[in-house]
């Protein structure tokens, strides 16, 4: 998309996430400056074969690497965020501004890749608003989604007003009263929106999404019914969703025996951040499995999509070196699958 005044034009360029989940990155750009919004990354597809993960096409930004100001992010999962280390191998970007779970999440990967001196992060809160070089000022506002700390945007450009939404869904019970700030998105519009760029997964389908509270006593009934360990697999990043997790193992008196690397990550920052509450005595080590009853363990994990490596899939193939899976386990998956994972 292209809006001009006089002098003026202002480019919006989508490099993936149009028309397929994953691959989030959008281009803005006016008076020679470019602004990016997210990198993501894509799950490969059935076929496939010796492809871990899949990246849009950045050979327009390698190409205007000096036109580049700075980033926005949106929120933290791997489909806005996950590409960010790999471009950084190939261009600097100047300043990256995202939400604090986000930021937090960014920094381990960028550390792990080795990338952290190629940008600086700045954390960012809601109703704030932050300059990306001299065309784009950019306002954070909060919305629901099922990762904590996420946002949508306002961009003001000299052309106009673009509304970012981000990933979103209107859930006006959320699990930790956050509702989304739907009153600064009426102000923007009584005063014009040039254009608005909404990103929904299931904005095709018909309906709306339950709030994420319609989840916890169907969780509930599980863990009442579960008579031996319980397993429970979901989103590392749903942080609510984890939250009640745990908040369930401490009203059923059992230990959480956290498995997978992103996982324990996700906890971690969380609890830094505020957005998981509980004591540090509701965790144990993966060593203290066998000498734990049945009955109280709880073991959280990862591999909800069927990630060939993921924690739960090396469990349900016998091949994890400390969780052999017993006769009186209870399996519980908590998300639904990603569009394109349903095989896996």
């Amino acid at each position: 998309m292209t809006a001009k005044n006089a002098n003026q034009a202002l480019k919006i360029i989508p490099l993936g996430g149009l028309h397929e989940i994953g691959k989030n990155t959008c281009v803005f750009e006016i008076n020679d400056e470019i602004m990016l919004l997210d990198a993501g990354l894509a799950f490969p597809t059935d076929g496939m074969h010796g492809v871990n993960i899949v990246l849009p096409d950045v050979t327009y930004l390698r190409e205007n690497r000096h036109k580049i100001k700075g980033m926005i992010v949106t929120h933290g999962h791997e489909d806005h965020i996950g590409g960010i280390a790999f471009h950084l191998k190939q261009f600097d970007i100047p300043v990256i501004y995202g939400p604090r779970l986000a930021m937090a999440l960014l920094e381990d990967k960028l550390e792990e890749a080795g990338v952290a001196d190629r940008t600086e992060l700045r954390r960012v809160r809601p109703r704030e608003t932050v300059r990306v070089g001299n065309s784009f000022l950019v306002e954070y506002i909060r919305n629901t989604h099922s990762i904590a700390d996420s946002c949508s945007v306002i961009i003001h450009t000299p052309v106009g007003v673009v509304i970012h939404t981000g990933d979103f869904k209107f859930d006006f019970t959320p699990v930790d009263g956050e509702t989304f700030d739907v009153q600064r998105l009426a102000e923007a519009g009584e005063r014009g929106v040039l254009c608005l760029i909404s990103d929904s997964t299931n904005a095709e389908l018909p309906g709306h999404t339950p709030s994420e509270r319609t989840v916890f006593p169907n969780l509930d009934r599980e863990f009442a019914k579960a008579e031996g360990r319980l397993i429970v697999t979901t989103f590392s990043s749903s942080v609510h969703r984890v939250n009640m997790i745990l908040e369930l193992a401490q009203k059923h008196h059992r230990k959480v025996f956290v498995v997978g690397r992103s996982m324990l990550n996700v906890i971690a920052h969380a609890r830094d951040l505020g957005y998981i509450k509980c004591p540090d005595s509701l965790f144990q080590p993966l060593r203290g499995l066998a000498q734990t009853a049945d009955e109280n363990v709880l073991i959280l994990t990862t591999g909800s999509q069927g990630e060939p490596m993921a924690a739960l899939t090396r469990i349900a193939d016998d091949a994890h070196r400390q969780i052999r899976i017993k006769a009186r386990d209870t399996v519980v998956f908590s998300a639904n699958p990603i569009p394109g994972n349903t095989i896996a």
